[in-house]
């Protein structure tokens, strides 16, 4: 009945989009065939773009017989997950050589870190910096120097808009390279635990910052499973990556072992050869499906329900909210990971991670294995771990059994029948919520609601007593055409303090809860969002809402004629047009989609 419910959403999302996704790989087609041919560039377009090269890849890059790859990273070292990649290209650019290709840094692109941002104003740029990083790709690529592509991305925005701008040069392969999560520190349940008191005034900073410091502490991506992680995970699923790569920390044998294996891959895969993948062809229906059910069956982040959306626009692919949910109703949770269980993805990882989960819902038929992948197989190739022998990489099947039955659970016994991502719907809007971490005593809440214009006056409404009662606070003018729809990840702790006090609690926003998503019930990314007059703008202070997670009920419990007779709230907005380079997208916020159509600008 499942594998069933999953074929007939993959027909329809092929039947709608078919219009469409035949113009894109048309375009495709004609861009493959028109090119890049570097010895049709004038002498002086050629030059140009080879001027910086030692002599052998001047030689080389001549004519059309030696492929190129484009390098596009996200480079940064401030920020620990994107650090790694500065010695990438180096260990890129020798692997080439070695295969008898070349690789150029073609562009970097942009790298926030929403952990850096949470709850300040840098956090109104970050949905928005996924467009800008497409817009980069594309820049970097237009030269037209190149066969193939590596992208260097791992964190929230990034590995979205890298893959939406190798989409819109759909007709070269991509390969995407991790850095790899950093090593665990301080568990879990102990960072929880530290958060939470000090939301309730029950210990100081300095104990705050040190337990923050042994989380994270070191190159690499958090290890909790929040948008990076999910991104690794989405990237595997997809055949983005190869097999068993995504979790390898950073400066290890087996991570410098990957990244030149994935060099040798995509010249493999370039035109040059016999087995040329476009990455516009290789992601089809099949492989975004496939992408929805691996962030179902992880219990994977939030963000993800926008960025799947605008990633499949840019192949041409109509995937709405409905198909996500559907998918979700015939996808069971096999993994127990932070937010969503105290292991971290090192723990997850050493259990079987991806290579377990891939091929146990394979085996079951939860995922299709007819896709195309940049190691040249079908799906089932991606179900195979890499080992280190002889200093080369051999691939091996992946355990069929789980390492700890409390991290990846069968299809059989799994944690739970869904994966936890539902939709919601009444007259407040069009919602989602991830109760994958919910208790299900919380699945329904029906309180007063609260109304709040600002995270801050959340915070500042708790630490004043305010919120000792049963309450569902609304933060909403937080959409993307409002501020640029930041997280509101800082309200996880002190809502998380009243619904241990023994509240009925719930989160109604427009804005994002990120991966970090918990156990407080959370109706997100509302549509319409309050600028645009959505049934959030309508609610009052004190009026009784119905979160019902169960049966996808978000419902103000209002007489419909006062409701319909109702005049949306307006906010002061002022604030959000100037500070922190705010100003520099007011174009974004004023052309930019609604949420269930992917908050983009492309």
């Amino acid at each position: 009945m499942t594998i069933a419910a999953l074929a007939a959403v993959t027909n329809r999302i092929i039947e709608r989009s078919q219009p469409k996704r035949q113009a894109y790989l048309d375009r495709l087609q004609a861009a493959a065939e028109s090119g890049p041919h570097r010895s049709a560039l004038s002498c002086t377009n050629l030059v140009h773009g080879f001027a910086a090269c030692s002599a052998a890849d001047k030689d080389a890059l001549s004519g059309d017989v030696v492929p190129n790859l484009a390098i596009i990273t996200s480079y940064n070292d401030m920020l620990s997950a994107h650090q790694p990649f500065g010695r990438f290209p180096d260990i890129i650019k020798q692997a080439a050589r070695d295969a008898g290709g070349v690789a150029q840094i073609a562009s970097g692109v942009p790298a926030m870190c929403d952990g850096v941002t949470q709850g300040q104003k840098g956090m109104e740029l970050s949905l928005f910096s996924r467009d800008i990083i497409a817009m980069a790709t594309a820049v970097g690529l237009s030269h037209n120097m190149f066969d193939a592509a590596l992208y260097l991305g791992v964190c929230d925005k990034i590995v979205p808009g890298l893959l939406i701008g190798a989409l819109s040069f759909g007709h070269l392969p991509a390969v995407f390279v991790p850095a790899g999560p950093m090593p665990s520190g301080l568990p879990n349940s102990e960072k929880v635990r530290i958060r939470q008191l000090f939301a309730e005034g029950k210990v100081d900073r300095d104990a705050l910052l040190e337990a923050e410091s042994a989380s994270y502490h070191s190159p690499g991506t958090c290890t909790f499973y929040g948008t990076a992680n999910s991104n690794q995970m989405l990237m595997e699923f997809m055949g983005l990556h190869l097999p068993g790569s995504s979790f390898v920390n950073p400066g290890t044998e087996m991570r410098d072992a990957l990244t030149r294996e994935a060099t040798r891959q995509a010249l493999t895969i370039t035109a040059n050869g016999n087995a040329f993948t476009p990455v516009g062809k290789m992601i089809d229906e099949k492989a975004l499906v496939n992408g929805v059910v691996g962030l179902h069956t992880t219990g994977g982040s939030t963000n993800h329900v926008l960025h799947l959306v605008a990633i499949a626009r840019a192949a041409g692919i109509e995937l709405t909210l409905e198909d996500i949910s559907d998918i979700a109703d015939c996808t069971p949770l096999l993994a127990r990971v932070y937010p969503n269980g105290m292991a971290d993805v090192n723990q997850f990882h050493a259990a079987g991670g991806l290579s377990y989960l891939i091929g146990e819902l394979l085996r079951e038929g939860h995922l299709h294995e007819d896709v195309q992948t940049i190691s040249g197989f079908g799906l089932q190739h991606q179900a195979k771990e890499p080992k280190l022998k002889n200093n080369t990489i051999v691939w091996e099947d992946a355990p069929t059994q789980a390492g700890n039955e409390k991290i990846l659970a069968t299809i059989k016994k799994p944690f739970s029948k869904d994966g936890g991502l539902r939709m919601l719907e009444g007259n407040i809007g069009r919602a989602v919520i991830k109760i994958s971490a919910v208790k299900a005593e919380h699945h329904v809440i029906e309180a007063p609601v609260q109304i709040f214009e600002t995270q801050h006056g959340i915070r500042d409404a708790f630490e004043a007593g305010e919120l000792n009662k049963d309450v569902i606070a609304v933060c909403r003018f937080q959409g993307p055409r409002a501020n640029g729809m930041p997280e509101l990840h800082k309200l996880t702790p002190p809502l998380g303090v009243l619904q241990d006090r023994g509240f009925k609690v719930a989160l109604i926003t427009d804005g994002r809860m990120s991966g970090a998503s918990g156990k407080v019930p959370a109706a997100i990314h509302v549509t319409p969002e309050a600028v645009d007059g959505g049934g959030i703008a309508l609610l009052r202070d004190g009026d009784i809402v119905r979160l019902d997670a169960t049966t996808g009920e978000l419902q103000a419990l209002v007489d419909p004629k006062d409701w319909q007779q109702r005049t949306p709230a307006q906010a002061d907005l002022s604030g959000n047009q100037f500070g922190m380079g705010v100003e520099l997208l007011g174009a974004f916020r004023a052309n930019v989609s609604a949420a269930d159509c992917g908050a983009s600008v492309l």
